[in-house]
């Protein structure tokens, strides 16, 4: 059965005779009353949140995560439970948070077909509600992802003092980077910020002689010329992107920058060593840390 491709209402399948009840018995997956999903369709937040969509009907925006994804942002867990602002009922279904905030008009958008909270809003929500590390990766995928920044945030948030989790969002917010471009990123520069070093600037553009960018590196003081590069688990088990390695690295040398590379290893067990190492590194270049 492959007329759909996302989550569909069964009584409107039905209705129409583009399945019947016994196919939607034996070919589709229920995720929620009459929101179905056809078997082997690996489910991820874009279209958990589509589901939950649809199971409110005209009454939900998406909120929160489901909205993060469906704004483009990257890194959302799939089986995250989709969240929902209901305008009218708080009913709730199974595996569904509804949220009963009132949201301002321009604090609702459309994006990708859905009612959704803009991702101000959205930034704000997660900001205030995730685990403080989880609020700074997920914002800084969400900043990369929709080109807000912290201070559009700032600015929603300006606008509902007294919240609760508001002190938490300014410390967030603070932190927050959308030239971050995975989990382990943010991570890093984290642990550089909480080893006493100055703020790191992302993706840091690396120019020849000829003023051509010829690298983008992941963090670093330009001033200095030290860049710290996370090296995911590819870096160092295929064999060709170690080739690339050692060449850009060796250019980069040659072109007077210091590098600091970091794993996940180092990054889960060992991080105070990261920013030793970076340290150590701006002094040879004569940083006053």
């Amino acid at each position: 059965m492959g007329e759909f491709a996302g989550p569909f209402l069964g009584t409107v399948a039905v209705a129409s005779g583009v399945v019947t009840d016994r196919q939607l018995r034996l070919d589709y997956t229920r995720l929620h009353r009459d929101v179905y999903i056809a078997k082997g369709i690996a489910l991820d937040a874009v279209i958990r949140a589509r589901a939950a969509a649809l199971w409110a009907g005209e009454d939900g925006i998406l909120a929160g995560l489901s909205a993060a994804a469906v704004h483009g942002t990257k890194w959302i867990d799939p089986g995250a439970r989709p969240e929902l602002f209901r305008t009218g009922s708080r009913r709730g279904a199974g595996g569904i948070s509804i949220h009963g905030d009132a949201l301002e008009p321009d604090e609702i958008c459309i994006a990708g077909g859905w009612l959704t909270s803009t991702p101000a809003r959205t930034g704000y929500d997660l900001g205030r509600r995730l685990p403080f590390l989880r609020a700074v990766e997920t914002l800084d995928a969400l900043c990369n992802a929709t080109r807000i920044t912290p201070a559009d945030i700032a600015a929603l948030a300006g606008k509902h003092r007294g919240t609760r989790g508001i002190v938490q969002l300014r410390q967030v917010l603070e932190l927050v980077d959308g030239g971050a471009e995975s989990p382990p990123e943010t991570r890093t520069r984290l642990t550089l910020v909480d080893g006493g070093l100055p703020r790191p600037s992302t993706q840091v553009k690396v120019r020849n002689k000829r003023g051509q960018i010829v690298a983008r590196c992941d963090l670093g003081w330009k001033r200095w010329k030290v860049v710290v590069e996370y090296d995911g688990d590819h870096h160092w088990t295929d064999e060709e992107q170690r080739t690339r390695d050692i060449e850009r690295y060796e250019m980069l040398a040659g072109l007077g920058w210091r590098v600091v590379r970091v794993s996940s290893e180092q990054l889960r067990l060992r991080p105070h060593t990261i920013a030793r190492r970076a340290r150590e590194k701006l002094r040879e270049a004569g940083a006053p840390v």
